[in-house]
Parts: structure tokens; sequence; C-alpha cells
């Protein structure tokens, strides 16, 4: 949700100052990440949502997260139970990612191609697009046969379609036009 993600960008934001002050940003990523996968799960949506304190809450997430909360992740737990923001950890775990990435100049392309990628077409493709982007590039191939021929790159709000089909689209927009 929109509203979520506008409500967990600041503590999202707060938590990643304090990794990188602490230098401590991969295991905060890792910390982060697994709280958001647990707040995500159904029976923990419902077991914070019937719960009236946020001790309570607190307490219920830290439980659960165990051995992968140090102190500062507990801390950040018992912030979000204070200010009600427990169910938004999904969202701060993936505004946290996206500041990581940004933070380690990392980039995920997700690529769509109409055949099958060998190791040496991939490399090829992850560095065009490094020296395009001036970011380490993280790729995510998927199959698409309805493409004919070609693939389809989509780096953030860049998209870069050298498929057959998107070209036999743009030209039968430019016959009609």
């Amino acid at each position: 949700m929109a509203e979520y993600t506008t409500i967990a960008r600041p503590y999202a934001k707060a938590a990643f100052d304090f990794a990188v002050e602490s230098n401590n940003v991969d295991s905060w990523l890792v910390m982060i990440t697994f709280m958001g996968q647990v707040a995500s799960n159904d029976a923990v949506v419902k077991m914070l949502k019937a719960s009236t304190a946020s001790q309570e809450a607190a307490d219920l997430m830290i439980k659960l997260g165990g051995e992968q909360l140090n102190e500062n992740g507990q801390n950040f737990m018992k912030v979000l139970a204070q200010n009600e923001r427990l169910l938004v950890l999904p969202e701060v775990s993936e505004l946290f990612a996206e500041y990581f990435d940004e933070y380690n100049k990392q980039v995920e392309a997700d690529i769509t191609s109409a055949t099958e990628l060998n190791d040496a077409q991939q490399a090829e493709l992850a560095a065009s697009l490094e020296k395009r982007l001036a970011r380490k590039v993280k790729l995510n191939v998927t199959i698409d046969k309805s493409l004919v021929a070609g693939v389809i790159i989509r780096v953030g709000d860049l998209l870069i379609d050298g498929s057959v089909r998107g070209k036999l689209a743009r030209l039968g927009s430019q016959l009609q036009s």
C-alpha cells in the first residue's frame, strides 16, 4: 500500500542511517528483511492487530525475532510498537533494501527474454548495463516465449524493449499514423 510506504519511510531511513553510523549495514539488512517477512505472516498480523498494549506487541516481535535481533534491533521493534507501526515492517524492509542498494551502488534489472540466456550472454548484458548505469547490476531473468525474439529490460523507471514483439507493435503503430 502506498499509505504504508509513506508511513514506513522515516523508520526505514532512521534504521538505515543508524546502520551506516554503526558500520553494521549488512547485519541490519538481514535483521530488517527477516522481521519484514515475519510481520507479513497472516497469523502475526492477526496477533499484532489483536494486541492492545505496545509492550505486548514489542515482546511478541522480539520473541519471534529470536536470535536474529540484536539489542539495537530489539529497540527498533520497541520504537515501532510504541508508535503502533509494527504492521508496516514489510514496507520498512523493502525501503531499507532500496537504501542498501543505493548505498552499495547496486540495482536490480528485470530481464524478460524470449529464449534462455546462457552465462556468457547474461555476463555481457550485465556488463553493458553496469557501464550504462554506473552501478553494479543484479539480473533477474525470466522467459516469455510470446516475445518471439529479443529481450525487455526493466531497471527502475528505465524500460528498454528490444523484443521483436515490441518492434512489430511500434512498426504497426507507425504504419497506422
